[in-house]
Order: structure tokens, then sequence, then C-alpha cells
């Protein structure tokens, strides 16, 4: 009977998340975040309790996580890292220490325990990939300065979330410092006696099992090795003693990088889904709605701090990077809420008697807050970044000043010097124009120079830098930057600084075009019009050539 009544809780959560997170969705927002105002109106404390099983859906939340960091280590590659860039994830690495180590220090002189401060900052420190990552993709902010910034930085802290586990479930321990060195001794042999088993199963056994099967026609056997090896692995890992997070990562590290990746990371899609949907909901039963209401100066002192805080951190950290200010900032804004793992290392932290009740309570009702406000935040971080940059004495507008440019005068300046910019830029190369080209990455910029154009770092969607660029007396200006909204920012500062000038404009995607010739373009390039022409060139060269195609359009 216990486990019909655990199904209709499970049906009835599911349910509420699917009518408020398409209600949420509908008015353009995360639903995310309504997954975890079904859990606390629900269940938990404070509730309507029409869900009484909260500890029972907490547990099988619990497998969702391990299924979410199964899935990070399953897309985890030193490709995915070096596309990103070194500075970014540098910039990663910096945010997660200076964060935790700036709220430790911060609640310590509050008056918590050092254990306690050492556990705060560290859930502190994570931001929410899910949700930050689906409002960016959602608005078109992915292939902006402070969207890819965003999406390093968010990398590096799912990859920190297994050492943090480890460090909360070493101050859970206790001991003095040859207690937590015996500890973390034991922890890496557990750890290298789980690596081994797990490559002997992947790529031994299942190679062996597998190997020689057809996957279209076995397509359950992958998802009974995913399934197998990912619980698998996280049941081990909390058999002998170490964090569970840590066991489902390095699972998924091993299948990412086997044979049977690409369609074990389609398979698990769909139950994914349903995992964090009740990891979400299982999350918000967990806070008290009335307490956070009795207590709404505490909570909404501490979200606004939260959101200071981690902006003023993360800005700094990529203004050390050589980043512009409102770029900086908008990234800051992006990441300034407590991700779905502090609930993770929350739950270690509170089970070892780390971190008290009041204080859990707190940070979780912080984070349930602080993910409320997210979406409204992120799609105008980067009006965000601009305005308060504005206030800044010598922030707004900035260019690099040291590329000796001051009084170049451009025949052609080109905006965005990535690939496609400097494809583009070989037109320009073997005739006497003088060309300048702004870009963010001084990489873009260095690259400039070694074409022999001027370069300076800077960005375009502030009139300030243009009007520094003399785009007055550009007979041609050349945007190539993907992301749509600057590029139609830009467009708008030069039809109005320089009205005689040519503009080219590249559109990532085709939807785009039609706004971005209403802007006052001349030309506009999209990338699938310019991609679907050449494969349509190479298919009719080929049929030239000799290919030929059957009635039923496949290759005899």
């Amino acid at each position: 009977m216990e486990l019909w009544k655990l199904l209709l809780d499970v049906i009835v959560l599911l349910t509420a998340c699917l009518i408020v997170g398409g209600i949420f969705s509908r008015f353009g927002q995360s639903p995310l975040v309504g997954y975890l105002l079904s859990g606390m109106l629900l269940g938990g404390p404070g509730s309507i309790r029409a869900v009484k099983s909260e500890h029972e859906i907490e547990t099988i939340a619990e497998l969702g996580v391990s299924l979410l960091l199964f899935s990070i280590g399953l897309e985890f590659s030193f490709k995915r890292l070096k596309d990103l860039g070194s500075k970014p994830l540098l910039g990663g690495v910096l945010q997660v220490t200076l964060t935790a180590m700036a709220t430790a220090g911060i609640v310590f002189f509050l008056g918590l325990a050092s254990k306690e401060s050492i556990a705060v900052g560290a859930m502190i420190a994570l931001s929410s990939t899910a949700c930050v990552l689906r409002i960016l993709i959602e608005k078109g902010e992915m292939e902006a300065v402070h969207g890819r910034n965003s999406l390093a930085v968010l990398l590096v802290q799912d990859m920190s979330v297994v050492p943090l586990a480890i460090l909360m479930t070493l101050l859970a321990s206790g001991g003095g410092v040859a207690g937590i060195l015996s500890d973390l001794g034991q922890i890496v042999l557990w750890a290298a006696a789980l690596i081994f088993a797990l490559y002997v199963l992947v790529n031994k056994l299942a190679v062996w099992a597998l190997g020689t099967l057809t996957l279209e026609r076995n397509r359950e056997l992958t998802v009974l090795l995913a399934v197998v090896t990912g619980l698998g692995s996280t049941w081990a890992a909390h058999a002998v003693g170490i964090s569970p997070a840590l066991g489902a990562f390095i699972a998924g590290l091993f299948i990412g990088s086997s044979a049977f990746a690409t369609q074990i990371r389609a398979d698990i899609s769909s139950l994914r889904v349903i995992l964090l949907t009740l990891f979400f909901g299982g999350a918000g039963m967990v806070a008290d709605p009335v307490w956070i209401l009795k207590n709404f100066h505490i909570v909404f002192g501490a979200v606004f701090l939260l959101v200071v805080g981690k902006t003023a951190v993360i800005g700094f950290v990529f203004r050390l990077l050589g980043q512009p200010v409102s770029t900086c900032l908008a990234t800051g804004i992006c990441l300034a809420q407590i991700g779905e793992f502090a609930f993770v290392l929350g739950a270690i932290g509170l089970e070892g008697k780390v971190i008290s009740e009041a204080t859990y309570q707190l940070i979780v009702s912080t984070a349930i807050v602080s993910l409320f406000i997210t979406p409204f935040l992120i799609p105008h971080s980067l009006k965000l970044g601009v305005r308060i940059a504005s206030w800044i004495p010598g922030a707004s507008g900035e260019v690099d000043r040291q590329s000796g440019s001051e009084g170049f005068h451009p025949d052609a300046v080109m905006v965005g010097f990535g690939p496609a910019g400097q494809i583009a830029a070989r037109a320009l190369m073997d005739h006497a124009v003088k060309v300048l080209v702004l870009d963010l990455n001084h990489d873009g910029v260095k690259k400039a120079r070694e074409f022999g154009f001027e370069g300076q770092v800077g960005d375009a969607t502030h009139p300030e830098v243009l009007e520094h660029a003399h785009i007055e007396t550009a007979r041609i200006v050349v945007i190539t930057i993907p992301h749509q909204k600057s590029a139609l920012e830009i467009l708008g500062h030069v039809r109005d600084l320089a009205p005689q000038a040519h503009v080219v404009v590249r559109s990532r995607y085709q939807r785009y075009t039609n706004d971005i010739v209403m802007a006052g373009t001349h030309a506009v390039f999209g990338d699938e019009e310019e991609i679907g022409g050449r494969i349509a060139r190479y298919i009719e060269s080929w049929k030239n050539l000799g290919g030929n195609l059957g009635e039923t359009g496949t290759e005899e």
C-alpha cells in the first residue's frame, strides 16, 4: 500500500511541475523555478501537505543528482575545454576559489564555526547550470561574450562539485589535521580502486560483450550499460565511504570516452529530465514558505548580498583577465544565484552535522529566492552591466589605448575577428586600404596585427569606442560577431556615426536576417544560408562529375 501512496505522490508532484512549469515557460521564464515552487507548495514544512512522501521523493531525487553528475561526466572532454579558451576557464577556477574564501571569511566573522563557514562558502560558490544555460540558450545569449564566460564558469563549477563534496565529507569526518589526511588518503585509495574497476568494466568487459552488436537493434543494452555503470558506481562510492558524486562522475568520464558514448547520451536524456524534475521538486520541499515569509527581511537581505557579492567577485575576476567592465558585470549577474548542487553539498553537511538546521534553512531559502529572480536578471544582464559600468569613471566605452592607433583614420572597420572575420579580411589584404579591427578578444586583435591591420580591444556596442576608432572616416564597416542583439546595436551606432559607410553584417541564424536588413545594412550574409549554398554547390559539382541519384533520392 505504501508503494501506491508513493506512486500517487510522484504523479501529483510531476503533474504540478508540468502545470506550473508550463505557466512559467508561457511567460518566458525557466520551468525549473516552477518545479521548485511546486515542491514548496505541495510538500514539506509550511505547505498544503498534498504530497506526504517527501522523504521518499528526496531519495528518488538523489538518483536524479547522480544521473546529472553522470551526464556531466559524459559531456566532459578536453576538446570542449579548449574550445572555450584558457582565460574563461581560469576565470571559473578563480571564481569558485575566491567566492568560497570570501564567503567563508564573512560568515566566520559573523560568528559561525570554522568548519561551518567553509561548508557555507562551498555551497555559495556554485551557480545553477540547469537554470542559467537554459535561459541563455532561450534568449540567444550563448554566443555573446558574457554567455561564453558563463558557460566556462559553470563547466568549472560542475567539475568542482566532486572535490567540494569530498571536502564536505572530510569536514563531516571530524578530527584534526592528521585525521583529515588519513581520511583523504582513504578516499584516494578507494577512488583509485573504483577507477580501476570501471576501466575493466567499460573498456574491457563492455567492449567484449557489446562491441560486436548492432546498436540500432539492441538499444536497450546501451541503456542498461549506462544504468548499471552510473548507479552501480554511485552505490559503490557510497558503500566504501566516499562521495557518491565522485562515483557517478568517474563513471560518466569512462562511458563518455567509450564507443557507446553518443548513443548513451541520447538514450538517457528522457530519464534525466524526469529525475531532474523530481530533484527540483524535492529541493522545493526542503524550504518552508511560511518561514521565508516570517523572515523575509533576513532572506531578502541575504539574497541582495548574494547577488551583489557574486557579481562583484565574478566581475573582478574577469576584469583581471582583461575584459571590459560591462561584460564582466554581465557575466556576474548571470551567475549571481545559488545552484542546484548546493542542495547536495548541504545535505552532506547537514547529515554530517557540519552545518546547523538554521543555517541550512537560510541557505536553501536564499537559493530558491535567487533562482526565482534569475530568469528576470539574465535577459537584462548586458544592459545592467552597461548601466553600472557607466557609473564607474573610465569604465564606460573603454578601449585598449595601448594599440598606438588613436590617430589612425581607417578606410575599413571590421568588428569581430574570429574565423569568419579573418576569411572576409583576406579581400582587404592586397589593397592599399587602411583597416582597423575592433574585437573584445586580445587574441583576435593580435591576429589582426599579424594580417597587417590596426587592432584595438574594445566593445563596439558602446558608441564611444566607435568614435575613438574614427569610424566616421570609414567607407565600409563589416560586422562579423555572431551575437545578433549586439550586431543590431552596433549597426544602429554605425548608421548614426557613419551614415556614408557601406555596412555588411553577418547573421548567425537565418531568422534574424530580416531584422538586420530593416535596421539599415547594405548586405547581410547568413551562416545557415551560406552553408546550405555551399552544400548545394558541392552536390551539383558531384553530379556533374558523374554522381548518380536514384529515383528515391538516395545514392545508388
